[in-house]
């Protein structure tokens, strides 16, 4: 049951995507299979997520400001946009972007039945070919910009930046490497622990990491910071940090 305060993360339909064997795994994509059960897949995916969730959501109201956009790049089923619907003064428009059909289709459905009460956009868009924002108080990336091809990922953040009001504040959530190697094995080893206790197989865990291994590329976490640095952003911190997931917040 829902309660005030708490961030609005409700799982539907159980991930099974990759509980069965597959004779050819291939690359991972957020098609119709995949937007029935992102919701489940994310909150037995991504370790506090639901705490994630209640992080943007007031670091997102420190920074919207009324009569400017927020834009949820990546917007997949709309869980964040729901969560600020309920934070954010009622003078911010929002619009999400995504390249998914089926995702938009479901986030569009989802909001709609949390009659969402902002005026909004979606907008289907291949962020690897950019993404114009304009009059920005609030960008998000939520697990997106890891998804972006790395000889793209600089130029799509400059030009987020470009398009952002003065004082405007972008979120990042990403999985990164860790600094060392011996780190980084480890906490990888913890992150499939914490997987296989949120009832995923060992054949689920291999064939899903075979299926991102070409297309979710992570940086690092200070690759991350200086990117944000080189792009103008003035202030860069961590919000959030579990062994490979970082939640990173820049100001311009």
């Amino acid at each position: 049951m829902y309660r005030k305060g708490e961030p609005t993360v409700a799982a539907t339909i159980r991930d099974q995507v990759f509980a069965q064997p597959l004779e050819r795994v291939a690359d991972f994509k957020f098609g119709r299979d995949v937007a029935n059960v992102f919701d489940d897949m994310l909150l037995r995916s991504v370790p506090f997520y639901a705490e994630m969730q209640r992080m943007i959501g007031e670091l997102a109201a420190d920074f919207a400001v009324e009569g400017t956009r927020v834009y949820d790049l990546g917007c997949s089923t709309g869980t964040t946009m729901i969560e600020l619907d309920r934070l954010l003064p009622p003078g911010v428009e929002f619009v999400g972007v995504d390249n998914s059909e089926d995702m938009l289709a479901k986030c569009r459905a989802k909001l709609g039945e949390h009659g969402f009460r902002h005026p909004f956009e979606l907008l289907s868009a291949d962020l690897n070919r950019g993404c114009p924002v304009d009059n920005a108080s609030l960008v998000l990336m939520v697990l997106t910009l890891q998804f972006i091809r790395p000889l793209q990922r600089e130029r799509l953040v400059a030009d987020l930046y470009r398009g952002m009001n003065e004082n405007a504040a972008l979120i990042l959530v990403e999985k990164v490497i860790g600094e060392e190697s011996l780190f980084n094995r480890l906490f990888i080893e913890h992150y499939y622990d914490f997987k296989r206790g949120s009832g995923y197989s060992n054949l689920e865990i291999t064939q899903k990491r075979e299926a991102l291994e070409n297309v979710l590329v992570p940086y690092k976490l200070l690759e991350n910071r200086e990117m944000l640095l080189r792009c103008g952003f003035r202030y860069v911190d961590v919000f959030f940090k579990w062994y490979n997931f970082c939640g990173i917040i820049a100001v311009k």
